[in-house]
């Protein structure tokens, strides 16, 4: 293939060695051709609009600013037109099913060989997918197409009744409740409340108020 026609790609990483070592494997593989590079994805989008038109992203997942699989959710929704692939030292199932998730058309490893980068490219450009070993194997073991965090906290949520909940968030609000504030406003007997704060110890080896904040805050209930 002509230069001229090679295949528009685009590289995101935060790491300027390795974009610049993708570079060269990629022209040294012939038929692509790197025409953005950007450092994350807020880059990528500034650099994208109005820019050239890109058929392949190569996305790294660990990014500051704007983070791998954000950046491969946007493209998405606003590229149509760009197959993103995932790039990523991190080989966990947890990884390929967010990737996927977010919209990834292929999971790539930054130990890959020229010659599986050249299979994967490929795939991608002719098939629109990259499906590897990793991938097949990540989503069939998962198929709940659920993370490992994710499946915790539906087993930690099936757990706590809908008034130890109300109770719960009542605790981390802003407002900082004493617990008679929240007898009050939870209209129910001191005892009654009590039982939610002990319960709620006893489940999940919690021994004070801030404990049960830090609790809210790992499993998502209340946001930092």
């Amino acid at each position: 293939m002509e230069r001229n026609n090679a295949v528009p790609i685009a590289l995101v990483d935060d790491h300027t060695l390795v974009r610049k070592g993708l570079v060269e494997l990629i022209h040294g593989i012939g038929g692509y051709r790197v025409v953005l590079e950007a450092a994350n994805g807020l880059e990528f989008k500034e650099a994208i609009s109005g820019g050239p038109v890109v058929d392949i992203a190569i996305v790294d997942l660990n990014m500051p600013v704007m983070n791998g699989y954000e950046t491969i959710a946007w493209i998405h929704a606003n590229c149509p037109g760009t197959k993103p692939i995932a790039l990523t030292f991190d080989g966990t199932g947890d990884a390929v099913i967010k990737a996927v998730r977010s919209g990834a058309r292929g999971f790539i490893l930054k130990d890959i060989e020229p010659a599986e980068l050249k299979v994967a490219l490929d795939s991608v450009s002719s098939t629109g997918y990259y499906h590897t070993d990793l991938m097949h194997h990540s989503l069939m073991t998962n198929f709940d197409n659920k993370t490992s965090y994710e499946r915790q906290l539906a087993k930690v949520m099936e757990t706590i009744t809908p008034r130890e909940l109300e109770f719960l968030k009542l605790v981390c609000s802003p407002e900082e409740p004493t617990y008679e504030r929240i007898v009050e406003q939870m209209a129910l007997h001191r005892r009654t409340v009590d039982g939610y704060r002990e319960a709620l110890f006893e489940k999940f080896g919690i021994r004070s108020k801030t404990g049960l904040v830090l609790f809210a805050m790992k499993w998502g209930i209340i946001h930092p």
